[in-house]
Formats: C-alpha cells, structure tokens, sequence
C-alpha cells in the first residue's frame, strides 16, 4: 500500500494502539468542528494522516469516516505532510548537515518548536532561529 511506504519513508515513531485510538479522537473532534471547504479537507487530511499512521503501525483500526472521504483527505495529506517534513529536515541540515529530524508537526506554531529542538537534542535556539528563517519562503500548505 503507496501509504505504508510513505509512513516508512517519513520514518515517524510507531506508538501502542491506545495513543492511535486517542490521536484519531482529537483529528475526528477537529474535522467535525471544521468550517469552510479548505478548513475541512485540511482537517480530514489530518484524520487521514492519523488513521494510516495507526495502520502502519500495524494496528488494526477502524475508518473514522468513510473510505471515500479518506482517500479525498489522502490526496491532501501527501503534499501537506511531505512539505513538513522536508521543512524540518531542511531546518536541521542547517543547524548540522548530519542532523536528521522525523517531525509533521505544523512549523508556523512556533511554540511546538521548543518540543521538537528538545525531543532531538538540538538548540532550542538556534533551531528556532532556522525554522523562522525557512518559513520566509518555504510553502506549507493550511
């Protein structure tokens, strides 16, 4: 399946079915509060992105939404994620050309930077400074 590639290639950590079952929760509570066409397919590509991580995972988890709006969250979830992805391999390449960075989380929420310099042992400070300098330019999608 092209998605289990992709959660390899992306090399995120695999987590116990409960932390799955409790991320999926929270994506479906967002989705469902959700307003306007960008908002909710954003949102669903993030219940997308939850579900097959759960699945890569190798936990056996049933779809929050039907299939069809899956998928249509899948066709999102690919360039969103990826774009993060690079952006903070990128952001640490500059702190370190042999620094590796497996993160999704949504750089321009400068505050969850902190947790992710610290979660790879990198400056805080310096990290942030090069996650700031990428986000002049780097495109991210909502």
């Amino acid at each position: 399946m092209l998605t289990h590639l992709w959660h390899s290639w992306l090399g995120m950590d695999k987590h116990i079915y409960v932390w799955h079952e409790s991320d999926i929760r929270d994506e479906l509570k967002e989705y469902h509060e959700a307003r306007g066409l960008i908002s909710k397919w954003s949102e669903l590509s993030d219940l997308s992105y939850t579900w097959t991580r759960a699945k890569w995972s190798g936990h056996l988890i049933e779809a929050p939404v039907s299939l069809a709006k899956l998928y249509f969250g899948i066709a999102y979830m690919f360039p969103k994620y990826t774009l993060r992805w690079l952006f903070f391999r990128r952001a640490a390449k500059r702190i370190g050309p042999s620094t590796r960075v497996h993160e999704v989380r949504n750089p321009k929420k400068i505050h969850k930077l902190n947790d992710i310099a610290k979660r790879n042992g990198l400056d805080v400070i310096q990290f942030q400074k090069a996650c700031e300098h990428l986000l002049k330019y780097w495109p991210l999608l909502p």
